[in-house]
């Protein structure tokens, strides 16, 4: 058989790698051989790691020794040995290719080529020079016969922490070396493509559902990918997709892998998993973010929490919250402002405080400013299997997210290539990524071994965020993002104020969405489909329009205010200074609620008015909009009347027969009454000419509508 017949046997070829721990970028190494039938054997399984920091200073030389040992017992004169790294390296080709493009190089040993040159740039001029590509020579893979390769390596004596690619290059650069044990550099990248200096020749080729790197500057498809040095995000970036873990065919293979399946666990079963709940800044619907958690899908009696509140103006939502519900959980901790505890060493301390209980499985850091829509949202992330993953989670109308897809050169974020399609959900998956933030899991086995030390979150110039990503960067552990499902949203906590009582009312700007899940009626976007608008009396139409909570906020905030008209006919607060038909009232700009009541009449109100009114458009100009309050004994009625407006919005902001008796609105022209206004639905109407009408007497109670007059 001659020897080109022998080098297209994939069964000739054997992978060595050394890996004395089973990294995350590991385990990534190995799928990817495995997904392409490579035979890999690993030395150094479980020994400690004396070959120095490659980041910081030369080093490897142990890998070397490794190597050295293990061909030694090897015989075959045609065994091929492909030699790689393996935390920071990923296989985007077969064997197959691998070893015809060997044969093509026509040497016995062939190593990876760099642009750069290290550690020694002083033999720079030693190195021969080569037509086309790559100069220097990368010790992180190299392939070829195994006798060449034990010549190679039959004279080393150096100390593990000795540089491995200080010992090949001086092998490589003297000529009678090179020529003996025939050696030739992979110049153009069609074997191994190191990234270290090569980050802007090397993209994605999306390919028959398959995924390659391709060299732009050399048009060629490298087999073996390896982040080396300071690449590794890069490596990480890559192998998202590389070579079939997302594709463009199939979507994600492998987020369905090494799942841990809760479904056939008793609760008492389930991992216990502590939530550290975090609140550094007054922020709206804190009152709703409880409620959610109280519906969070996970067993209670498997839930221990942790919350650290730095604002007292949420003390008092906390506390109920605590006082209410405390019990479910299986243990309950807070952290009051009176405690003095900065940021940082509040998330140095929710991790120690699982860290150090034997029990907790899990840690779950939750941010106040995280509205988590999906209920099971701790089961799937629990079920991913992955040492620290986060749900994404987006601002509303916006590209934010709470992950980067890659960093600069300083830290900060970075947009990456496919960042708009996760972030949009074009391309759905688990992604391992840079940075997370603002909701995510860790193991907490990890907080006990890889993350043991307790100032994870610290940092002289980083933010605890950033400081704590970097951290786990630096130990090689993977963190994820998921949008295989849609979580939630995270609201913007700028421009809150904390002046009023019921302060969520005045987010109509600022988060539009929860606003809206919050005092909207939640039959309001079912009103056009299901025909929900009633006609009780001639072109007057009722609808639900406000939750009760938003009836309720209002009045409070209202009464907390205080300051009602007298109901007299002089009136300071309106244009002319005189009113007709006064009521007993207080209006929005006395609130500063004006500009928020007419952003809610044109979202809410104006389309119905479209719909109902066709050919009328409104841009909702109004001059007057307030609250009346009829009591019996103050204003129990309105008498008939007009409204300076083409036409009027009238909302009942309390129950009949609960809140007050009697009441309501009687058109003249019609002889038609509404006598049982429903809390929470308007009344729309023209406010001249035939609608000429009067609000009918309250008996009992206090009845209070709000009302606009739109486009006088």
């Amino acid at each position: 058989v001659s020897s080109s017949l022998i080098l297209c046997l994939p069964e000739k070829l054997l992978v060595v790698t050394i890996a004395t721990k089973d990294t995350d970028g590991f385990r990534r190494f190995l799928r990817s051989a495995k997904h392409f039938n490579y035979t890999v054997k690993i030395l150094g399984r479980g020994q400690k790691w004396n070959g120095g920091d490659y980041m910081s200073a030369p080093g490897g030389g142990q890998k070397v020794r490794l190597l050295k040992a293990a061909l030694e017992k090897m015989k075959n004169v045609d065994q091929i040995i492909l030699f790689i790294d393996s935390y920071d390296v990923v296989f985007a080709s077969s064997p197959k290719e691998l070893l015809k493009k060997f044969q093509q190089a026509k040497h016995r040993v062939v190593f990876s080529s760099e642009t750069l040159i290290w550690p020694d740039r002083h033999l720079e001029d030693k190195h021969p020079h080569v037509r086309e590509g790559n100069r220097f020579l990368g010790s992180g893979g190299f392939i070829g016969y195994l006798p060449n390769i034990k010549e190679m390596v039959a004279n080393w004596t150096g100390e593990d922490n000795e540089s491995d690619q200080l010992f090949f290059t001086k092998i490589y650069i003297d000529p009678a070396k090179r020529k003996s044990i025939n050696i030739t550099l992979d110049s153009k990248c069609r074997l191994f493509q190191n990234l270290h200096g090569a980050l802007d020749e090397v993209v994605l080729k999306f390919e028959n559902g398959r995924v390659r790197a391709r060299n732009v500057l050399y048009d060629t498809l490298p087999v073996i990918i390896h982040g080396n040095g300071p690449t590794k995000l890069q490596i990480n970036y890559l192998g998202n997709y590389i070579p079939s873990a997302w594709t463009f065919e199939t979507g994600c293979t492998v987020c369905l892998d090494d799942l841990y399946s809760l479904t056939a666990l008793k609760e008492s079963e389930y991992p216990l998993v502590m939530i550290g709940i975090f609140i550094q800044q007054p922020t709206p619907f804190v009152t709703v973010f409880f409620e959610r958690l109280l519906k969070l899908q996970y067993p209670k009696n498997r839930l221990k929490l942790f919350i650290y509140n730095q604002e007292a103006h949420h003390g008092p939502q906390v506390s109920s919250f605590q006082q209410n519900h405390g019990s479910l959980y299986q243990d309950i901790k807070v952290m009051g402002p009176e405690e003095e505890m900065d940021a940082t060493a509040s998330r140095n301390l929710g991790f120690d405080l699982c860290r150090n209980d034997k029990d907790c499985d899990y840690f779950f850091s939750l941010n106040i400013e995280v509205v988590l829509k999906n209920e099971n949202t701790l089961k799937i992330l629990i079920e991913q299997n992955l040492p620290i993953v986060a749900p994404m989670i987006t601002r509303a109308g916006r590209l934010w997210s709470n992950f980067w897809g890659a960093l600069s050169g300083d830290g900060y974020y970075a947009r990456s290539e496919d960042y708009v399609d996760i972030v949009q959900g074009q391309r759905v998956g688990v992604w391992n990524v840079p940075y997370v933030s603002s909701v995510y899991l860790v193991k907490a086995s990890l907080l006990r071994s890889e993350l043991k030390d307790y100032e994870l979150f610290n940092s002289p110039i980083l933010d605890p965020d950033m400081a704590y990503c970097h951290n786990v960067r630096n130990k090689g552990i993977f963190m994820y993002v998921t949008n295989m499902h849609t979580f939630g949203r995270i609201l913007s906590t700028e421009n809150y104020q904390t002046t009023h009582l019921h302060n969520d009312l005045w987010q109509i700007f600022e988060n539009p969405v929860d606003w809206q899940d919050r005092y909207i009626h939640a039959n309001y976007t079912h009103i056009m489909k299901d025909n929900l608008i009633e006609t009780p009396c001639p072109d007057v139409y009722w609808f639900p329009i406000f939750s009760d909570v938003a009836c309720n906020h209002i009045v409070e905030e209202m009464e907390h205010y205080g300051k009602w008209s007298g109901g007299a006919n002089v009136d300071t607060r309106i244009q002319g200074g005189y009113e007709n038909v006064p009521t007993i009232d207080i209006h929005m700009n006395q609130i500063n609620f004006e500009k928020e009541w007419q952003k809610f009449l044109l979202e809410y109100i104006a389309p119905i008015t479209e719909k109902m009114y066709p050919g009328y458009y409104t841009k909702c100009s109004t001059p007057l909009n307030f609250v009346v309050r009829y009591k019996p004994d103050e204003q129990p009625l309105l008498v008939p009347h007009h409204d300076a407006s083409t036409f009027t919005i009238n909302i009942a902001l309390n129950s009949k027969d609960i809140d007050y008796q009697g009441g309501g609105c009687r058109f003249l022209r019609y002889d038609c009454s509404i006598q049982a206004p429903r809390k929470g639905w308007a009344l729309m109407h023209p406010g001249r000419l035939t609608h000429y009408h009067e609000g009918l007497p309250t008996t009992a109670g206090v009845r209070y509508i709000a009302v606009s007059f739109v486009d006088p």
